[in-house]
């Protein structure tokens, strides 16, 4: 699970790269001297659906993530393999302010599951700080402690930190442990060292020191499968590629005025919908997730009493508009159009 999280972090922060053709003067993949992208901010509704298919294995690993609130921003988002018997379901709060560099709060977490064990794991969403505006070139930093929670008693603590002038400290640098539940001094089983963002890690047994194993980040069996989506015209108008078709293709032209003219005529739709609603007294309905009190997170509370991380780690429903969880039913029975007579450009027909 250590191993999964630390792996996800470049592809998941360094948005809008891609790792493989960018080489260093060694021929080494590298994050250095290239800034991250900012997305598009996300409309109320919008639906991103992929796919990752293993044919070697036998595997397809499906997502399926809805932009289920505007105001505040809420993501929500259940990734499964049914072969394998593995899923996750979770969802967040982006929360962002600029002080000299753009702070970036996630309020949310995720949840884990491998049927093969019976096992679920409680997994964070960290904190960024988005860095290098002097420079012209943009990269990620997390920062602070976080923890990844077993079911099954044990636990892993990484501890994040960055560039700093005062300091030699490497970009994107963690060090982690995993240690059992009942321990209060938290002994290290293992030791994880090493950079999320390029080259990769070393594991060793706390006890021998012996090194178990060195993971390279760029090495051919650690690289993620090509993601698969539909055509663009075969998508509904609410899934992202085709909801910002003429946003990207400005982008990837660089015809600036379609990009702001695209841009501009999707968010004003937008607003002008929240205003027929509010009149109209309707409340906006998401496909694939729903809301629930946090008093049925029962996975949650359980394991953060457990861990004794209550301060640390709080539900915050009031924030995040309760927790949502998969309406597995809609996913399984999942149809184009996703909704008749409206569209992300607004409501075109009276039902």
């Amino acid at each position: 699970m250590l191993r999964w999280f630390l792996s996800s972090l470049r592809t998941q922060l360094y948005t809008g790269i891609e790792f493989n053709k960018i080489r260093n003067g060694n021929g080494k993949n590298t994050t250095r001297g290239h800034s991250i992208r900012k997305p598009l901010n996300a409309f109320l509704g919008e639906v991103f659906l992929a796919e990752w298919k293993d044919d070697r294995a036998g595997a397809k690993t499906r997502l399926v993530s809805e932009q289920v609130s505007h105001h505040p921003p809420i993501t929500a988002m259940h990734i499964s393999d049914e072969s394998a018997g593995v899923r996750a379901d979770g969802y967040a709060r982006v929360e962002m302010t600029f002080n000299g560099a753009v702070h970036v709060n996630q309020v949310g977490h995720a949840i884990y599951r491998v049927d093969r064990y019976n096992e679920e794991y409680l997994v964070p969403l960290p904190d960024v700080k988005v860095k290098g505006f002097l420079s012209g070139c943009l990269y990620p930093e997390i920062t602070g402690t976080y923890h990844i929670l077993g079911i099954n008693g044990f636990a892993a603590e990484i501890k994040f930190w960055g560039e700093s002038v005062l300091s030699r400290a490497k970009r994107n640098s963690f060090e982690a442990k995993i240690y059992r539940k009942g321990d209060s001094k938290k002994t290290a089983i293992y030791t994880v060292v090493g950079c999320w963002s390029e080259g990769g890690w070393t594991v060793k047994d706390a006890k021998t020191g012996q090194v178990i194993e060195k993971f390279d980040l760029d090495a051919p069996e650690n690289q993620a499968i090509p993601i698969t989506l539909l055509p663009v015209e075969e998508q509904d108008e609410w899934e992202s590629r085709r909801a910002w078709a003429g946003v990207i293709e400005g982008l990837k032209t660089g015809n600036l005025s379609q990009v702001v003219e695209e841009k501009s005529k999707l968010e004003q739709a937008q607003r002008q919908m929240r205003a027929m609603e509010a009149v109209r007294g309707v409340t906006w309905e998401p496909l694939f997730f729903r809301s629930c009190s946090g008093e049925e997170h029962e996975v949650f509370r359980r394991m953060v009493k457990e861990w004794g991380l209550e301060r640390e780690w709080k539900l915050e429903g009031e924030r995040t508009k309760g927790v949502w969880r998969v309406n597995e039913e809609a996913v399984k029975e999942l149809k184009r159009p996703f909704r008749k007579g409206v569209s992300p450009t607004g409501y075109h027909e009276t039902s």
